[in-house]
């Protein structure tokens, strides 16, 4: 039983439960972010374990079995009888507050309290979240007010719309309009805003808007 299986393991459960692993900790009742990724090692690169209690907590909040637990252990991708739920409410807050710290994981994850939710379509992605725009520099498609859905899980190509964060702490909804291994620009679709140049290293992640309100 190795540590990286343990950690896939719970992330598959929460997958399969459509969960994040954040959102998994807190209908378990433990620390929203007891599983983040920064968490699954010391400061010195020790390996940290789930305790115990916590596989105990999360198998009873998802009503999944020990053996279905061991299955994913083993390498299993999914609970067979497991039938995945529509998301129909998703986490949201406001694009200014998308920048502060505490509302996204180490992976770019949804985590932590001071969420609202918003009733939306359903969304395959069980990361997904909702940010409400603030700001003029994507009138006339997105206007202030409006809501958009986020997919961590979706590839990102040139000529998408995206909500990127920088390592400064400043989230933004742009459009991508060239990445390279070393450069990553992002442009306005209102004209009076001018395209926005980064190294790659200086943009923290990336993600693909799929859904905007109308």
């Amino acid at each position: 039983m190795r540590h990286d299986d343990i950690w896939r393991a719970i992330d598959t459960l929460a997958a399969e439960r459509g969960l994040s692993a954040s959102a998994l900790a807190r209908q378990a009742g433990l620390d929203p972010t007891s599983f983040n990724p920064s968490k699954r090692r010391t400061a010195d690169g020790r390996l940290r374990w789930p305790s115990t209690e916590s596989i105990a907590k999360i198998l009873a909040a998802t009503g999944a079995r020990l053996e279905d637990f061991s299955a994913l252990v083993n390498g299993a991708r999914t609970i067979s009888e497991a039938k995945p739920k529509k998301r129909r409410r998703l986490p949201l807050i406001g694009m200014a507050q998308a920048g502060a710290e505490g509302f996204f994981d180490d992976g770019g994850y949804p985590a932590g309290a001071g969420w609202d939710e918003v009733e939306l379509p359903s969304v395959a992605d069980a990361n997904a979240y909702a940010l409400s725009i603030n700001g003029d520099s994507m009138l006339p498609v997105f206007r202030p007010g409006d809501t958009i859905i986020v997919s961590p899980a979706g590839p990102v190509r040139q000529g998408d719309r995206v909500v990127a964060r920088t390592r400064d702490g400043a989230a933004m909804a742009k459009l991508l309009l060239r990445r390279t291994a070393a450069r990553v620009e992002l442009g306005s679709l209102n004209p009076e805003f001018p395209d926005l140049r980064f190294q790659t290293g200086e943009i923290l992640w990336m993600h693909r808007i799929i859904w905007a309100s109308q």
